[in-house]
């Protein structure tokens, strides 16, 4: 480097340092960064802004850390299917799966591990993912959930830095309860979470036997336009069985791929796992009526009843395990018309993210691929790109155009209208409510669940060795509930009157 060169460099170099603090977080282009906690939306109750940059470069770069695996859903198994529809919902959708009883639609469901890697054994703790692709005749619905109702965190903002901690460290490449339980314990509206994944739930016996949840609300349309809001729920018809913390671990001895051996068995021998598939519907009045923010991906929608409007059945698995399985990719953003997003904060970034994934990982004409392949006719103008199998003979490959025979748009497939108002922000949602449902969970249990859970929780946290990080955990689920704080600190070997002294400053 030219003297002069290297002086303008260590100049500029200098003035970033008199500028900002060591400390202070900025974007990649070195840019600080105002707010790390919440993303921008359009009012306290308003969608996700495209223009919150720091929130798309921040989901853009974590999306593309891993080549080629996922880079959370890594360890999966794929199997096909049939959903058939048993109640007519055209009232409440106008999505064509759901036009009337008897409907039969092809699926492809990728059970999953969210956290661990591709070669991890399938009984450690982690949520299960639990993905259904449905091959509408109005185009792919991807219901991408977990086997669990609710998330560790309500802001897609936080999502990279959720999952970093959660994966093994950058030093050493071991997770580490001390990384994940730091950031957790900054972040309170996880104890919900928690209080699933730290009980017996969180390893089930296999994956025929777990329930499935959208987690997310979603919003059905239907052909007047109306917006109703949904959440949709799996229920096994195997019934749920789960395995105790000293169970996995044996399990992980005795057969390392126990998840997806036991799903080739049953259904080699003709014992087809089936679910059916519930909803649970609102209004956007009833949601303005409840006390904590329906749409807060760390919430159940307690008391609201689920209703029964279809069965799934899976009675065949993949001729090859890449092309299918590794290769299918699944995105909330695969929607259809009489299905669009919710507000929720959480499930707004995750249409971008997992889009832009699946881009990166199996590239732009992914959907292409066999196991992604509509049955619908695709009819775009999206050209090019690598591995694009495509037969594409019009000149006319944009629109607007008077050409004969080109594609035009169809108003009658426009996204539903919602009112706006307030000022653009970054601020979290008013009604937070992070503990309540975290005990309520809690006395959901039986007496042998809640001894499994403090135990687990209890025993984690007494391997972490910030007593701040410890004490603020135990405090949360103090706070949810004075039992299940009081045994969770006594577990972790702490001073149950500095957890209660912490719990009784904390805000719901």
């Amino acid at each position: 480097m030219k003297p002069s060169l290297q002086l303008l460099s260590l100049t500029l170099a200098a003035l970033a340092v008199n500028h900002l603090s060591a400390q202070t977080l900025t974007r990649d282009n070195g840019a600080p960064v105002g707010n790390n906690q919440n993303s921008k939306t359009a009012g306290p109750d308003g969608a996700v802004l495209l223009d919150d940059v720091h929130l798309i470069q921040k989901l853009q770069r974590f999306d593309r850390e891993r080549i080629p695996e996922r880079v959370v859903h890594a360890r999966g198994t794929g199997v096909h299917g049939e959903f058939v529809s048993t109640q007519d919902m055209s009232s409440v959708t106008r999505a064509a799966l759901f036009s009337g009883g008897g409907k039969k639609t092809p699926v492809f469901v990728r059970f999953s591990a969210v956290i661990h890697g591709n070669h991890s054994p399938e009984t450690l703790r982690d949520p299960r993912g639990f993905a259904t692709k449905f091959y509408t005749s109005e185009g792919n619905w991807d219901l991408v959930g977990n086997n669990l109702p609710v998330f560790f965190i309500r802001d897609a903002i936080k999502f990279p830095d959720m999952v970093h901690s959660l994966k093994p460290s950058p030093v050493d490449n071991r997770q580490d309860a001390n990384r994940f339980l730091d950031f957790m314990s900054n972040t309170p509206e996880s104890i919900h979470m928690w209080t699933h994944l730290f009980s017996d739930l969180g390893t089930p016996a296999n994956y025929r036997q777990m329930d499935g949840n959208s987690v997310h609300a979603y919003k059905f349309v239907n052909a007047k336009g109306e917006t109703t809001y949904v959440k949709f729920r799996w229920i096994t018809q195997q019934g749920v069985k789960n395995l105790t913390a000293a169970q996995a671990q044996q399990a992980q001895a005795d057969d390392f791929n126990l998840y997806t051996s036991d799903m080739y068995a049953a259904v080699a021998k003709g014992d087809f796992p089936s679910w059916e598939l519930r909803v649970a519907l609102m209004t956007q009045a009833e949601l303005d009526k409840l006390d904590y923010d329906g749409l807060d991906a760390t919430k159940e929608w307690r008391g609201v009843p689920f209703k029964a409007i279809g069965k799934m059945t899976l009675n065949r698995m993949p001729d090859n395990f890449f092309q299918e399985t590794e290769q299918s990719a699944f995105a909330p953003a695969n929607l259809v018309p009489g299905i669009e997003a919710s507000e929720d904060r959480l499930l707004q970034g995750r249409m971008f993210s997992y889009a832009d994934t699946q881009l990166h990982r199996v590239g732009p004409n992914g959907n292409q691929l066999p196991i992604n392949r509509p049955l619908a006719s695709v009819q775009s103008n999206n050209q090019d790109g690598a591995a694009n199998s495509g037969h594409t003979k019009t000149n006319v490959n944009y629109e607007p155009s008077s050409a004969t025979g080109s594609l035009k748009d169809n108003a009658d497939y426009s996204y539903s209208t919602r009112p706006q108002t307030g000022t653009t922000q970054q601020r979290p949602i008013k009604k937070t409510l992070n503990f309540r449902q975290a005990g309520e969970k809690f006395r959901d249990f039986s007496k042998e669940d809640q001894d499994h859970l403090i135990a687990t929780f209890g025993g984690t946290l007494a391997g972490v060795k910030d007593e701040g990080v410890k004490t603020r955990m135990a405090a949360f689920a103090y706070k949810a509930d004075m039992a299940y704080g009081t045994g969770v600190a006594t577990a972790a070997g702490l001073d149950v009157a500095k957890v209660k002294a912490v719990a009784d400053n904390l805000a719901e």
